[in-house]
């Protein structure tokens, strides 16, 4: 009955990794280190959705 309002880690997943990206875009112009910091996250956050999909599927 209450699995219905679980949260589903992928979507967690998408959407941190898609701040990243965007914070890393904004600090592309400004400080190009950590832009290239937030786009290594990014890809880590990236390999962890990718492995949870591999696990569900």
């Amino acid at each position: 009955m209450f699995g219905m309002f679980k949260k589903d880690p992928a979507e967690k997943l998408r959407k941190e990794h898609a701040r990243l990206l965007s914070e890393a875009h904004r600090l592309s112009t400004v400080d190009r280190a950590r832009s290239d910091e937030m786009t290594a996250k990014a890809a880590e956050v990236e390999a962890k959705l990718i492995a949870l999909q591999d696990g569900t599927s």
